[in-house]
Parts: C-alpha cells; structure tokens; sequence
C-alpha cells in the first residue's frame, strides 16, 4: 500500500508540473487573421507602431498586406510586385522600401505610406531577396546575385534611403546570403553566408569582410538575431535544424540546441531574455539563463510553413504568418490543397 502510494504522489506531482507547464506557456495566442483566397509562402514583416500598422511580404501572392497590429484586422493591400521580399517602413518620410525580385527580375520599390503606390524602383541584378537597415548612416543594404559570372560571390546593394540611390555593392563569397543583423554603432553587419555555410563579419566602413566563422557540423543558416549586450549572435540552421550561439568577441561557438525544423525567421526578446524561433509547424522558445547557457522552454504548435515572423517589443507581440498547403515544384506552390488556411497568428509573449 505505501508502495502505491509513494507512486501516486510522483505520478500526482509530475502531473502538477505538466499542467502548470501547459497552463502557463510562455507565449498565449491572441488572435488569428484569416486570408481567405491566398497561396504560397511569406516572407518578411516590418512595423509601423506610430500609425499602427504591420506589413507582410506575401511572396507567392505578389503583395504587401497591411494589417492592424493590435486588432489584427486587414487594412489594405499593396499591388504592383512580381515577389515581395523585406520591407522598410521610414517613418521621417512615411514611406516604404520593398525588396522585389526572382531569377527574372530585381528591384528596390519605394512606396508611399498614404496612398500605397509605388513612386519609384531602383533595378538590381536578379535574386533580390534579404536586407537590413542601418539607422546610423542610413543605408539599406539589399542582397541579390551578382553581375558578375561564374556565381562564385553575391552582393549586399547599399542603397541610400535618403536620397533613394544606389550607391555602391559589397562582394560577399558564396552565391546566396540570408538574415543580417547590424550593431548599434552602425559599424558591424552580421550575416548568415549560407553559400558557404559561415556567419561573415563586414566591416562598415571599409565595406569589407573581415572574419569568417564556420558552422559547427551544420548548413543551411536562415534566421540571426544579436544580443549586443552580451556579445552573442545567435543563428538557426535547417541540416541539422539547430539554434547556434556565437561569441561574437572570439567567434566561437559557446552554445547549441535543436529547434523547429525549416525555420526562417527569429527574434530576440531583450525584456524576457528569450529567444523565437519560427519554422514549420512551431515556433520554438528559449531562456537565455546568461550568455553561455540556454535552455528550450517548448515548441508550441503553429501551423504549416509558418516560418515567417516577427517580434514587435512595444507591444509584446509575436506574429507568424502560416502559408498554405500544396505540391511545390521548386520551391514554388504549384497547386493549392482546398480548405488550407492561409492566416496571420498572434501571440502575446507572457511574463
């Protein structure tokens, strides 16, 4: 009798915590926008919090969506692209810039922010895909393939937003880079090189790469967000699906976990000291306990190809766009399953 009952008060107690663990995770859905009619992937968000609005990439379907951040509403949508990629909102000019392009076409799209047309594009060479802003000198700098042949390098075309030109490239090794991050000085641009499976340093101002640091028995890195004031960087690659810390002082690797597979997008919550990760079918949560260890607190549920996705601090809000269901010849839906919910969902991050 006191053998069962010893066993019950483990079975009792571990239940407890699988309880409390489901009844408080550590991001709440708050609402989910349906979009009715889509197909395809998504690819980046940005944010307008003075004019409360959130803008969405939708790849496949060739627009940019406008949706109420804290309602979640559908505002408008933005025609006239041929695959929407990032997105700048400029606040000082209430203006857009968009990345467009695919193996035909590549251009950076300025949109106005009162009647959404499009008021001017500047034409980049073919696969205009990722870019990142730098508040400090202004410039955005946008990746595509290179002019040159041979497909050995690829460029970052830096684009001067206050004058909306093209000012000069910077050559990177490898064909294809994905997520960037840039420091707060405005010096540093960290990049995932996944042409050549590395993280590449540039150096700003010389508008050179000055360090190289391979991955640790991983390819294909997608999602990068830094934590400056800790000195780490942290990216996610999909072979094996993994979160890797770097050391961004000695370039060296001091942390690694598994995370949701096919992930694209990530963010790093500095007043929760927890790291996002979104893929296929999750969004997986880590704790950063301090800069040299992590734990992963759960993979909560999401939906399919929902690996874009972004983290708004004003608001404490994670929102991650699900794309549809379908076959897929080239990394491109070539046919719809019919029901497949195309939708944007938001998630409150807990205390």
């Amino acid at each position: 009798m006191k053998k069962w009952y010893v066993v019950w008060c483990i079975l009792s107690f571990l239940f407890t915590l699988s309880t409390h663990a489901q009844g408080d995770p550590p991001l709440r859905r708050v609402h989910t926008t349906l979009l009715p009619g889509y197909v395809g992937d998504f690819e980046h968000f940005a944010v307008d919090i003075k004019n409360n609005r959130l803008f969405l990439a939708a790849e496949d379907h060739k627009t940019v969506e406008v949706l109420d951040p804290r309602s979640g509403e559908r505002i408008n949508t933005i025609n006239g692209f041929a695959q929407p990629h990032a997105i700048l909102y400029l606040p000082d000019t209430d203006r857009l810039l968009v990345t467009d392009g695919n193996d035909d076409v590549g251009a950076v799209k300025l949109v106005s922010g009162t009647d959404y047309k499009i008021l001017d594009a500047i034409k980049l060479p073919n696969g205009v895909d990722g870019a990142v802003y730098n508040p400090v000198n202004k410039y955005y700098y946008v990746e595509s393939e290179s002019n040159e042949s041979g497909g050995k390098t690829h460029v970052l075309n830096v684009i001067d937003t206050q004058n909306f030109k093209h000012v000069t490239d910077i050559t990177l090794p490898g064909t294809h880079s994905e997520a960037m991050a840039i420091d707060r000085a405005g010096k540093k641009l960290f990049v995932n090189l996944s042409g050549t499976n590395e993280v590449g340093v540039v150096d700003l101002e010389s508008r050179k790469l000055i360090a190289r640091w391979p991955l640790p028995d991983a390819q294909a890195a997608n999602a990068l967000a830094l934590d400056e004031a800790n000195h780490r960087l942290f990216t996610a690659s999909h072979k094996p699906p993994k979160l890797i810390v770097f050391d961004i002082d000695a370039g060296k690797v001091v942390a690694s976990l598994p995370c949701v597979i096919n992930n694209d997008d990530m963010s790093y919550d500095t007043a929760r000291k927890r790291i996002y990760v979104t893929g296929d079918g999750a969004v997986s949560v880590y704790s950063q306990r301090d800069s040299d260890h992590y734990e992963r607190l759960s993979d909560i549920p999401t939906g399919y190809r929902a690996k874009t996705s972004i983290f708004v601090p004003e608001l404490s809000r994670l929102y991650i766009a699900v794309a549809s269901r379908g076959k897929r010849a080239a990394g491109k839906l070539a046919v719809a399953e019919p029901g497949s919910n195309v939708e944007v969902q938001i998630y409150q991050a807990r205390p």
